[in-house]
């Protein structure tokens, strides 16, 4: 992946690690390089985080753990850059984020616009667990039925099975 640079790998996933994981300018990258002495410039740092990120994401993705066949759905409300959104999140059995989606509204169609995008990403779960949100509810057995409509293999499917539980579904406490 890194043949031919003229950098050690190590510097190159620090400096792109570094970039994408904190809130530093790539002058800021130059620096904090000069100060471990090591001359690299700003724009030769820009290059690899081009260049390596989208190969560095496809192998953290084919070496993730696999989403399990529980899910748990909710959504909260909260302030993103000054202005006030819905987050949808699904997280797995393991604690393990499924999928996120922000929405203007809280309504049905944004909660299946939110689940047919976890499905379509990660598969059908065995259940689902919600709150007592019925907009929630109409919009797992919306997406679950045109899931099952469009299934082109020759076994049938098992409707997703729903748990409404008003506490089993504090996806959000202390993780964000």
């Amino acid at each position: 992946m890194f043949k031919g640079g003229h950098f050690d790998r190590s510097v190159i996933l620090l400096c792109i690690r570094w970039y994408l994981a904190y809130n530093l300018s790539l002058r800021n990258l130059e620096e904090m390089m000069a100060e471990r002495g090591i001359s690299v410039d700003h724009a030769t740092i820009h290059r690899w985080v081009i260049h390596y990120s989208p190969e560095l994401l496809e192998r953290f993705n084919s070496r993730k753990r696999a989403v399990t066949g529980k899910w748990h759905i909710d959504e909260t409300y909260i302030k993103v850059c000054g202005h006030w959104r819905y987050l949808y999140r699904a997280i797995d059995s393991n604690g393990d984020t499924v999928e996120f989606w922000f929405s203007e509204k809280r309504n049905l169609t944004a909660a299946k616009r939110f689940l047919c995008k976890a499905l379509k990403r990660h598969g059908r779960p065995e259940r689902i667990v919600i709150d007592g949100s019925q907009t929630n509810r109409e919009a797992i057995l919306s997406c679950d039925s045109t899931d099952r409509l469009q299934d082109r293999s020759r076994r049938k499917l098992k409707p997703i099975w729903i748990r409404q539980s008003a506490y089993l579904t504090d996806v959000f406490d202390g993780c964000i």
